[in-house]
């Protein structure tokens, strides 16, 4: 090798001790941390696989994740409904909207705007007493009195989810126009030229070339859903309020280790997010992968 040749590990130096520092080092220090009792001060006691059966058996863990999973599931639902109704509209050969970069822009804004600036914006329209949602609703006459949206376990749930689903529709929606683009417009027009109607040709075309960009948006809007913190954290007291419906699994994590101070435990609850976003991830795959082979 030439001497010349070591020149370009300096270059490339860099990243790596980052990296390493703030990704890998992290990483295995939280592994070590899950099996010592460790608040923060002091030197850590290893007390073994403690953490990790009080994890198997913590109903504020399984709850956390049930919330998670609830909230998820609501917001992936409109996220993805919405986004593919309109990346079809877009892409219809009878309709031909233009304008496709103007509305690809404003969709995605929301994605932009700060989480702090969301939080704030719903925390005043679902206000209980002044806020804009109430006072519309209460003008259209479709509410006889104000509903605390963010005081009921179930309103706040979905507060929370449809929230993130127009925050993240728009990304979604640039990711299956960009798959359905990539679709041959032969298969489009055959099956227009074959009289097939809208709903035929969304069923027997565009979704079976799109289900790789499908499986995408799934596996990644998943491993996100079960990192949810931010939006819970934000909108209302930082514990789950109320009634700990609001309480995901991050957020739960979060205050295990910054509120009470339990960085061993939070971190035996982070293995076992990771644990779990793995083996959602596999399953999906797997059941995806499947059923197209099945198909194929």
């Amino acid at each position: 090798m030439k001497k010349i040749d070591y020149y370009g590990y300096l270059f490339i130096l860099p990243f790596f001790i980052v990296f390493i520092t703030f990704t890998i080092y992290p990483i295995i220090l939280t592994f070590y941390y899950s099996f010592t009792s460790y608040s923060g001060m002091g030197s850590p006691e290893f007390i073994g696989m403690d953490n990790y059966a009080r994890l198997v058996t913590d109903t504020y863990f399984y709850r956390a994740f049930f919330n998670t999973i609830y909230i998820w599931g609501i917001n992936f639902f409109f996220q993805i409904a919405i986004a593919l109704l309109l990346a079809v509209l877009f892409s219809d050969l009878r309709l031909r909207l233009k304008g496709l970069g103007f509305f690809r822009a404003v969709f995605y804004l929301p994605n932009l705007i700060t989480i702090a600036s969301v939080a704030l914006l719903f925390g005043i329209l679902l206000g209980w007493h002044h806020g804009t949602i109430n006072h519309l609703l209460l003008d259209l006459g479709l509410i006889n009195q104000p509903i605390n949206w963010l005081n009921n376990p179930t309103t706040a749930r979905w507060s929370v989810a449809l929230i993130g689903a127009w925050m993240w529709f728009g990304h979604t929606f640039i990711i299956l126009m960009a798959g359905i683009s990539g679709i041959s417009r032969d298969y489009f027009e055959a099956a227009l030229i074959d009289g097939a109607n809208r709903w035929q040709t969304f069923t027997k075309v565009t979704i079976p070339l799109l289900k790789p960009i499908l499986l995408y948006v799934l596996i990644t809007s998943l491993i996100g859903g079960l990192q949810i913190f931010d939006l819970p954290m934000l909108i209302t007291d930082g514990m789950g309020a109320p009634q700990g419906s609001l309480n995901t699994m991050v957020l739960y994590l979060y205050n295990q280790a910054f509120r009470f101070n339990n960085y061993g435990y939070a971190a035996a609850v982070a293995y076992g997010l990771f644990l779990i976003t793995v083996m959602f991830s596999v399953i999906t795959f797997k059941s995806m992968y499947r059923k197209s082979a099945k198909e194929g």
